[in-house]
């Protein structure tokens, strides 16, 4: 595609007359995304049209990431423009067989991540959780953040296109007054954001690979409760982090309320397929 000659050019500072060659690779459900090769090394990028915001708050997280955390990262080449769409280039990580212990690897190094941590929860921009914008505006407590960051914007959007009745919500506000009740006081904790089987592999060495963050400083049970949200991880990566850094008491029981959050985030991205579990989880403490 002649774009990749503008990028490379960006990227590297070489002019090239010919084409290079891009194989489409899959890159979710909101941008094109594919692998090419430049003097021997290959590179994945994505691009879409005004996503300029999208990307550097991706390339942001990215770079966040690998500054504070052991887990692998992929390097971010650069974001830019070319005349026709927005673009973000990162190295490209080959995959390979997991080492042994892979899990327990994976396990030890988010609960190393899940230490890193800040004066408040949030962040000091926004990002994105999916093509949804995700509110980071920094507050001192986790239950007005995540009331008011994170589940309500969800909710009023819902309510907006039909697909909640309002006995659900009322359900909700009843929940938003026992949350304090319900989950114990953490110090804000660097989340990954959007941490699922989508958005890690296993690398070249062996090791976990994780990326497409949505980050910002969270109660790390939100990043545990995501975790399980689409079938789990391994038994042993869950057991490997609470020996590194031990949950607290009745955090399995909490797992629904946490998820109330990605899963209002799925039900206005894809549809009232979602609609029961959020309903059930309600149910459960409502």
């Amino acid at each position: 595609m002649n774009f990749l000659r503008e990028v490379v050019q960006q990227l590297f500072g070489s002019s090239i007359v010919a084409d290079i060659d891009l194989t489409a690779v899959g890159g979710g459900c909101i941008h094109s995304a594919g692998v090419f090769q430049f003097e021997n090394k290959k590179y994945f990028i994505k691009w879409n049209e005004n996503a300029s915001s999208m990307f550097e708050a991706e390339k942001n997280g990215l770079t966040l990431l690998s500054e504070t955390s052991s887990l692998i990262v992929p390097k971010v080449m650069g974001r830019g423009t070319t005349e026709r769409v927005d673009y973000l280039c990162l190295e490209y990580v080959e995959s390979g067989p997991a080492e042994a212990h892979f899990w327990k690897i994976f396990g030890e190094l988010l609960a190393q991540l899940h230490q890193h941590t800040s004066a408040y929860f949030g962040l000091d921009y926004d990002n994105y959780i999916g093509r949804l914008a995700q509110s980071n505006e920094p507050a001192e407590d986790w239950i007005e953040f995540f009331i008011n960051r994170r589940l309500m914007p969800q909710l009023k959007m819902a309510q907006d296109k039909g697909l909640i009745r309002k006995e659900l919500v009322s359900d909700f506000e009843i929940l938003f007054n026992k949350l304090r009740e319900l989950i114990p006081e953490e110090k804000p904790a660097l989340l990954h954001g959007d941490l699922w089987s989508g958005n890690f592999l296993i690398g070249e060495i062996g090791r976990p690979v994780i990326f497409d963050p949505a980050i910002y400083y969270g109660h790390r049970e939100a990043e545990i409760a995501f975790t399980r949200l689409f079938g789990g991880f391994d038994s042993e990566f869950y057991h490997a982090y609470n020996g590194s850094y031990p949950m607290q008491p009745g955090h399995e029981e909490r797992v629904g309320i946490f998820n109330l959050y990605p899963l209002l985030v799925h039900l206005n991205l894809f549809g009232s397929a979602y609609l029961q579990e959020i309903t059930r989880t309600l149910g459960r403490f409502t």
